[in-house]
């Protein structure tokens, strides 16, 4: 099975977590931080590579930007489309790593948790700087493999057990950074673990954020087109 065919056929399961209890907290914890790093502003044009059902894109246009989702995969493309219904969307899909924008397209450009299913990574994040004007962000996060989280997906992978995650390259912080020659900031979130009591990992998330440490399943890390 491809990667476009895989994701083709879990856009209903994807979004199903967000709406467990822990899912809603790591979606509004990982939103907040992407939204601290990408700051997409009213009319603002922003690509958003890799942007599944638009879990995050929806974000990005209530704050007010103007958004382009880009996907491989056609089912979580239209399941985007229903959720955005109203705002200025528009979904092209392609390919990250051959995007089909002419250069400085967009004032901002995001991808959250797509760089994971991609090899070549620093190719992709090269191209999201192509299309972003001078002076605009890039911003990317993935799953963190200095995390909790990363460690026992790769254990399960090695076990054998089949699992959507069981292809991806988890990056750390620097690994991520490292991924442009710009100088970028990381940060990251999601300091608990999956099974946490939803009041205890509210506490254990504030004290990761207060300490900075590198170590939450979530990094995201943003560079300032010169």
């Amino acid at each position: 099975m491809t990667e476009k065919e895989l994701f083709d056929e879990w856009p209903e399961r994807y979004d199903q977590w967000f709406t467990t209890p822990i899912g809603k907290m790591v979606k509004n914890f990982e939103a907040e931080l992407i939204h601290e790093l990408l700051n997409p502003r009213p009319e603002e044009k922003v690509l958003d590579a890799g942007c599944g059902t638009g879990i995050f894109t929806l974000d990005f246009l209530t704050a007010g930007a103007h958004v382009v989702g880009l996907d491989r995969s056609g089912p979580m493309l239209s399941l985007a489309v229903k959720k955005t219904a109203g705002y200025p969307f528009f979904t092209v899909r392609g390919d990250m790593l051959h995007l089909p924008f002419k250069d400085n397209s967009f004032g901002k450009a995001v991808s959250v948790t797509a760089l994971e299913f991609i090899a070549d990574a620093q190719s992709a994040v090269d191209e999201l700087f192509r299309v972003t004007r001078p002076g605009g962000y890039v911003v990317v996060a993935t799953l963190n493999s200095l995390s909790p989280w990363g460690v026992r997906r790769k254990a399960k992978t090695q076990s054998g057990q089949k699992h959507i995650l069981e292809n991806a390259s988890f990056r750390s912080p620097d690994e991520l950074l490292a991924c442009s020659h710009f100088k970028g900031v990381a940060k990251t979130a999601i300091h608990f673990q999956k099974d946490a009591d939803p009041d205890q990992a509210m506490k254990i998330e504030h004290l990761g954020r207060s300490h900075r440490l590198d170590t939450g399943a979530f990094v995201a890390v943003r560079w300032e087109k010169p």
